[in-house]
């Protein structure tokens, strides 16, 4: 039963990156406002000053939605590899069974880079994101993410 459940697990952390990145490519137009929104850092009184710089530019707000987009596909990707290896070694050995692991874990590990690094780190601590309305929600949500795929890396990790 443990088996299965690591498999639905990495399953599950793939269609939740993948849909995370084509939602995103669906809506370009505002998730480069978010971003650039976010980076622009602008609405801070809380904490108006920052030793942060703000990114206005354009084709630089580009580059950092393209990252966060291909780094959510990757996770998709990686992450969905792992449960089809997962599947395929279901019934061997628990030594091979653990050593399948390596994509799913890569996936959700690359998960939690996306939602705990490139939102926490960056948008909520360096952009200070969680100073706009919008911005706070999106760290809020971020976290849940991270802490989720957390979960399933250390459930997937887990010996057989």
């Amino acid at each position: 039963m443990n088996r299965y459940i690591k498999i639905v697990l990495a399953a599950f952390a793939s269609l939740f990156c993948l849909f995370y990145a084509i939602q995103n490519i669906a809506n370009l137009g505002p998730a480069e406002w978010f971003v650039g929104t976010m980076t622009a850092m602008e609405g801070h009184e809380a904490y108006p000053n920052s030793f942060a710089f703000a990114v206005k530019s354009p084709v630089l707000v580009k580059v950092m939605l393209w990252i966060i987009i291909l780094l959510e596909l990757a996770a998709g990707v990686l992450a969905g590899k792992g449960a089809i290896d997962l599947f395929a070694r279901r019934n061997s050995s628990s030594g091979e069974f653990n050593d399948a692991k390596t994509y799913a874990l890569a996936g959700t590990g690359l998960a939690v880079v996306v939602w705990f690094g490139i939102f926490g780190a960056f948008g909520g601590a360096f952009f200070q994101m969680w100073q706009v309305e919008a911005g706070v929600n999106a760290l809020r949500d971020a976290s849940l993410f991270a802490l989720q795929h957390g979960v399933v890396w250390l459930m997937i990790r887990a010996d057989d």
